[in-house]
């Protein structure tokens, strides 16, 4: 399965309150506390952190705001974005297989990759969850294709 097919079913089966096809992007001068509210709100894990909506510069996720209380406590939360994003992101293309964005997300330890065109525009984001959905619904074709071949139909 590419990754064009794993944002196609995202889409299809968008969050009821998200608008299918939404990137929800967010502004890295924006208060860690103002991020969190807007991660409960939207029911997401993480958001791309962008200047204009379309060019990833970071990302951040519920974990980097936990492992930063963790460490400052609530003070950090009136810190912008900007200085606990993780800015070294990876992306992927949606052309590449999902099973190696997979693979890339299990080693790597994240859980979010915004996907992006040859012109660098950001077409979509996917989840790790996203990316082992597809692969099951892979197993399952696999499964009936060859459940077939072996009942002759």
């Amino acid at each position: 399965m590419l990754v064009k097919q794993l944002l196609a079913m995202k889409h299809d089966a968008a969050k009821p309150w998200i608008e299918s096809g939404t990137i929800v992007t967010i502004k890295p001068e924006v208060t860690l506390a103002e991020a969190a509210q807007l991660l409960a709100e939207m029911r997401i894990g993480a958001a791309v952190v962008s200047d204009d909506g379309a060019s990833p510069i970071g990302i951040l996720s519920e974990r980097d705001i936990v492992r930063q209380l963790g460490k400052h406590g609530v003070e950090v939360l009136k810190q912008p974005i900007s200085e606990v994003m993780t800015r070294s992101i990876q992306t992927c293309a949606p052309g590449d297989d999902a099973l190696s964005v997979l693979e890339r997300m299990t080693e790597g330890r994240f859980r979010h990759m915004p996907v992006i065109d040859d012109e660098g525009v950001m077409l979509g984001v996917i989840s790790i969850g996203d990316a082992v959905s597809g692969r099951l619904k892979e197993l399952d074709a696999e499964k009936d294709a060859l459940t077939g071949m072996i009942m002759g139909n």
